[in-house]
């Protein structure tokens, strides 16, 4: 919402979660309207933001889809390197995760005490242990909230070539959404065999 470079919403990794939900629910042998029952179920309690502290480019165009100075991050990135809705100084992950999440939460609605999925993914070129920073962040500021992380998944899911950054991605969970979630799957770039991914 309220980028300058594209009509609508970008779903940077939500995209993920409906694929992989829609998925199970197509492999529990729901019919095709079921299916797509449930992916919109997903889109309407899915919010992601992210942050690139690099602009990745483009094979193409040759050259980086927009500027950004050492010093700078740009929020609200779309997942093929558009860029977002501003321009602001480096900040620190608790201060990224913070400005990351304030959006999610005031779109979405959690209530304390309910229960959500966390994905923080990268964009491919931040190091794993950042994203991991990243998540400890946004899982501190979820905990002040009352707001329950159910599941979590951090890593390079859905990546911008070679750019730095991350989003975070919050589903607000239910029943069947959980199930769906903890149904086994095995694909080049995503392998779960239970609940909490063994």
């Amino acid at each position: 919402r309220d980028s300058l470079y594209t009509a609508g919403r970008r779903g940077v990794a939500g995209t993920l979660l409906v694929e992989k939900i829609a998925g199970a629910a197509a492999e529990r042998g729901d019919d095709l309207e079921a299916v797509a029952s449930v992916a919109r179920t997903v889109v309407s309690r899915v919010r992601s933001m992210g942050v690139a502290l690099s602009a990745c480019t483009v094979p193409h165009a040759g050259v980086p889809s927009f500027d950004l100075a050492d010093d700078e991050i740009e929020i609200g990135i779309g997942i093929h390197g558009e860029p977002g809705r501003a321009r602001i100084p480096a900040e620190d992950a608790d201060h990224i995760a913070a400005r990351l999440l304030a959006p999610i939460l005031e779109d979405l609605e959690v209530a304390k005490g309910e229960r959500v999925l966390v994905l923080v993914n990268g964009m491919v070129g931040t190091p794993l242990s950042e994203l991991h920073l990243l998540f400890g962040s946004v899982a501190a500021l979820l905990d002040e909230r009352g707001i329950i992380i159910d599941r979590s998944l951090v890593g390079n899911y859905v990546t911008a070539l070679e750019m730095q950054g991350a989003s975070v991605t919050i589903l607000h969970l239910d029943p069947e959404l959980t199930e769906l979630w903890d149904a086994p799957v095995d694909t080049p770039a995503l392998v779960r065999r239970g609940p909490h991914g063994e």
